[in-house]
């Protein structure tokens, strides 16, 4: 529950605060924003005029939501019937204007996004998503139900994400580009459909993987993408030929849950 200290010290008397909420120490509610029964603001995040946060949403600290975004709204979703479904947005997070971020379809089920991410404007984020941690998506960015986007990973602007489809660790995404199978992690992928055009030796450098391990993603790079072996093939051998490694052996992890495929590599002739 607010007090009536926090309400006079950060909560613009033109916005529409439930009662019903938890509200943080700290927080800023801006003019005209509505936060509904059950949502829990996390300490010294600031809501921005004409924001929307309703559902069961839970926001950590020291995140900003700017003007006009909608967070915890009921999903897009033909499958929804009402259900109590979850929104959850870790520490430090920015969500830029006109973002939406949509509650889960199914009872008990959620949408999460995680720590110290950056949605720009207009991004949108759908029903049962799971978002890591440190992860950028640029303006218009859409990623649809069920996608999994791994920590450190980013989306370029414009760029279209299908249903159920997984974006890797530390993989990059080509503005525009229209993603229905898998991106591999470390990877860079452009297109429509997307196709792996190179490694993400940039965000690789900026994680902080040290040079062996670096060198290690190159080779199963080398092998996945230039060895002509199908994926099983291609697995077999970086497990055989490869070093063990936390970055190697998420890959395998990774490519072995590849349901949906992965984006393969982009031909010259293409």
């Amino acid at each position: 529950m607010h007090t009536e200290q926090e309400i006079a010290g950060g909560i613009h008397p033109s916005a529409i605060v439930s009662p019903k909420a938890h509200i943080g120490k700290n927080v800023t509610i801006e003019p005209f924003a509505v936060i509904g029964d059950n949502v829990t603001i996390g300490d010294g995040t600031i809501v921005g005029p004409h924001v929307v946060i309703k559902g069961w949403t839970t926001i950590g600290q020291d995140c900003h939501f700017y003007q006009g975004a909608s967070i915890g709204e009921v999903p897009q979703d033909l499958k929804f019937k009402g259900e109590k479904s979850y929104t959850y947005i870790g520490d430090r997070t920015s969500i830029r204007e006109c973002a939406t971020v949509h509650r889960a379809t199914g009872e008990g089920e959620e949408t999460r996004i995680g720590n110290d991410c950056l949605l720009m404007a207009y991004t949108h984020v759908a029903h049962n998503c799971v978002v890591g941690n440190n992860v950028i998506m640029s303006n218009a960015a859409m990623i649809a139900g069920h996608v999994v986007v791994e920590d450190r990973a980013v989306i370029g602007g414009m760029a279209g994400v299908h249903q159920f489809v997984k974006i890797g660790r530390n993989a990059m995404v080509g503005g525009a580009s229209k993603l229905v199978q898998d991106v591999v992690p470390y990877t860079i992928v452009d297109g429509r459909p997307a196709k792996a055009v190179g490694l993400n030796t940039v965000g690789i450098s900026r994680a902080g993987i040290a040079p062996e391990s670096r060198r290690r993603i190159k080779q199963a790079y080398r092998i996945l993408y230039r060895s002509g072996l199908s994926l099983p093939q291609a697995i077999a051998v970086i497990e055989q030929e490869i070093g063990a490694c936390d970055e190697v052996d998420h890959v395998l992890r990774f490519l072995r849950n590849a349901e949906r495929g992965i984006c393969r590599v982009r031909h010259e002739a293409e």
